[in-house]
């Protein structure tokens, strides 16, 4: 429980609070921090990578850790879509298609948990499109800005956040018809057994 990648994931859980206060404060009248907003957010996208790489490396992988992984990406992901929201840097009906991708995974749950299954584990494809969403967020955080780096920073983080939405969904997708391969599976073999 208590390994150097489980730790890091819950660091990285700790972290999403203060990404989003740091985000939102321009909205309430404070300064804008979006450069240690940024700091946060690729620090957490590092250690995304690096808990995983150690947990394989050091045969640490974990059940806590299969959970907390995807929880922390998942709430830097939605933290990043409100504060990004809020402050007008993401269209609304961006937002939309991916709290709709969530609500979409999140409807899974109850069907496996029905059939004895627990979280499905994550696709080479879902983490594609969590670090290309996780490159996009930065890149458009930067764009609030004028001159090059502004620009600059607007079409990388608009050409991955495309890519990003489409492989979300596609991994979306993936699970679904994996959730239910897995339940027809357990039907036809208590079938034979009948």
């Amino acid at each position: 429980m208590f390994t150097i990648p489980n730790l890091l994931s819950f660091a990285r859980l700790l972290g999403v609070p203060v990404f989003l206060w740091l985000i939102l404060w321009p909205e309430f009248g404070g300064p804008k921090h979006d450069v240690a907003a940024l700091v946060i957010l690729m620090v957490s996208g590092f250690t995304d990578w690096l808990d995983g790489k150690l947990a394989r490396k050091w045969n640490q992988i974990s059940r806590l850790g299969q959970i907390l992984d995807p929880a922390a990406d998942r709430l830097y992901i939605i933290s990043t879509l409100i504060g990004l929201t809020v402050r007008d840097i993401l269209p609304l009906w961006v937002t939309g298609i991916l709290v709709a991708r969530e609500l979409f995974i999140a409807a899974l749950f109850p069907y496996l948990r029905a059939h004895g299954y627990g979280l499905l584990p994550v696709s080479f494809i879902g983490k594609a499109a969590t670090f290309n969403l996780m490159y996009s967020f930065p890149c458009l955080l930067l764009s609030d800005g004028t001159g090059r780096v502004a620009t600059l920073a607007a079409i990388f983080g608009w050409a991955f956040a495309w890519w990003g939405i489409a492989l979300y969904w596609w991994a979306g997708v993936l699970y679904a018809v994996q959730a239910r391969r897995l339940v027809s599976e357990v039907k036809q073999a208590e079938a034979g057994y009948a």
